[in-house]
């Protein structure tokens, strides 16, 4: 048998992987603008754990699971209490007896790691502090919706390199995306997240560029991606990081020096007046709220693609899942 399939990280699916998830979220949005919910995952349950608030995360995947005909339980961390009232290992192993898919929102990338290792079914990161794998793969299949080919385009990040540029930058080379990162040095994405982007890059010819002048990279961006310079768990820091930041704010001026037709990204929440001035975000050339709905079908894709695994349908507390989307 198989071995089953998680989504830790990006560096879990190969490019096919992200094809595969692209396609069967493209399909599943379009039978739901047509009124149709193909109930992929009847019957079957999803576990979410949160130890970080949340909004798009629960709400999309709550309403996608209920769409494929599953349901969803929400726990937080202080019910739970993994690693504290009970290891990684106990907490995995009663929720595969329990459940068919678990979803994690936490500070930790171990934590998701290790659920992962543990667990005999799927396990989503939902977001760590280290990735943001299903709002990359959002953002991507945006971009997918807006131009005819992605492979080529290319998407300057503006900010801090925090989890979803690490996501960002792992994925969009998988789809020969050029990326371009601009944000000051002392905060630039990890070395070896940076080095296992260009060693995607390599295998489609993408390129990957990490800069401290946002204009230049800008210049001949496709979308320009923003995220909050003060992420959950640095409100202690934020006051010194606004400082720093501020010369990376993405604002008119700094879209003079961009295409006029650039697109215009953040995951949210957005802090309005910091990391984004409302006049871009409101913009005719936002997708921002594209994105956020857009969490909803991947997502929903994202579960489809797990659940078909032979590992989970092998699985006694799951039934195979139907090979298409035609009922």
């Amino acid at each position: 048998m198989d071995q089953k399939r998680d989504l830790v990280s990006i560096n879990d699916l190969r490019r096919e992987d992200v094809l595969e998830i692209l396609r069967l979220s493209r399909d599943l949005k379009e039978r739901l603008v047509r009124g149709e919910q193909p109930r992929l995952l009847e019957n079957r349950v999803l576990a979410m754990i949160f130890e970080k608030p949340s909004l798009r995360t629960r709400v999309t995947f709550e309403v996608g699971i209920f769409q494929l005909g599953g349901c969803a339980i929400s726990m937080t961390q202080s019910e739970i209490g993994i690693g504290a009232r009970e290891s990684c290992h106990d907490v995995a192993k009663n929720l595969e007896r329990w459940v068919d898919l678990i979803a994690v929102r936490t500070f930790g990338q171990e934590i998701v790691e290790q659920l992962a290792a543990h667990a005999r079914i799927p396990v989503i990161n939902a977001l760590t502090d280290g990735e943001h794998p299903c709002q990359a793969l959002a953002d991507l299949f945006t971009l997918s919706e807006r131009f005819a080919e992605v492979e080529g385009l290319t998407l300057a990040y503006i900010g801090d390199g925090n989890n979803i540029c690490c996501s960002l930058l792992l994925l969009c080379p998988l789809l020969g995306v050029n990326i371009t990162v601009a944000g000051p040095p002392e905060y630039a994405p990890p070395r070896q997240v940076v080095s296992r982007a260009q060693r995607n890059a390599t295998q489609t010819g993408a390129r990957v560029r990490i800069l401290e002048d946002p204009v230049q990279a800008v210049h001949e961006a496709d979308a320009i991606y923003t995220d909050v310079w003060a992420s959950m768990g640095q409100e202690n820091e934020r006051e010194q990081r606004c400082r720093v930041f501020q010369p990376y704010q993405v604002n008119t001026e700094l879209l003079r020096h961009a295409p006029r037709d650039v697109k215009i990204m953040h995951d949210l929440p957005a802090r309005r007046g910091e990391e984004i001035t409302d006049e871009v975000m409101d913009s005719e050339n936002s997708v921002v709220f594209d994105q956020a709905e857009n969490r909803l079908h991947v997502q929903k894709g994202i579960m489809v693609f797990l659940a078909r695994q032979p590992a989970l349908a092998a699985s006694p507390r799951t039934r195979p899942v139907r090979a298409g989307l035609s009922e």
